[in-house]
């Protein structure tokens, strides 16, 4: 079973998801994608396995997407891949791949629904915000 994370140590809700991942007892397959992007062909996958379009997947925030001209809506799928690729900050995160699919984890707790076992103890987000209660159940 592999789980793999495409992660920014940066990020809190990248860390988040990873830590999520880990207390339900998985050591993911971290991809640190600012200096190792995936390939044209898995981000494409990630992002259809997903169930997002490509716009969806970009990261405004932080990133040249205005300074790239990104927001053009004539720009097909294909060159703001392209742009993700070239830029990787552009890739929003986390994008989480398991057996049982693949998510843009944003929230960080929508990874609990792709992972193959459960969660194993209680889990408080690092802003201090309950996600998983001492019996290793979601908080909603």
């Amino acid at each position: 079973m592999t789980v793999t994370i495409y992660h920014n140590p940066k990020c809190g809700t990248s860390r988040n998801t990873l830590e999520l991942i880990r207390n339900a007892g998985i050591e993911p397959t971290i991809v640190e994608y600012l200096t190792h992007p995936p390939s044209r062909e898995t981000l494409a996958s990630l992002i259809q396995r997903a169930g997002l379009t490509v716009r969806d997947a970009i990261r405004e925030k932080g990133t040249p997407f205005a300074e790239l001209g990104l927001d053009d809506p004539m720009l097909s799928d294909a060159q703001l891949i392209d742009a993700m690729i070239e830029h990787p900050i552009l890739i929003n995160r986390p994008f989480v791949d398991t057996p049982m699919g693949a998510r843009l984890c944003r929230p960080s707790e929508l990874v609990i629904d792709i992972l193959p076992s459960p969660q194993k103890g209680p889990f408080t987000k690092e802003d201090g915000e309950v996600v998983i209660d001492e019996h290793g159940k979601r908080v909603r």
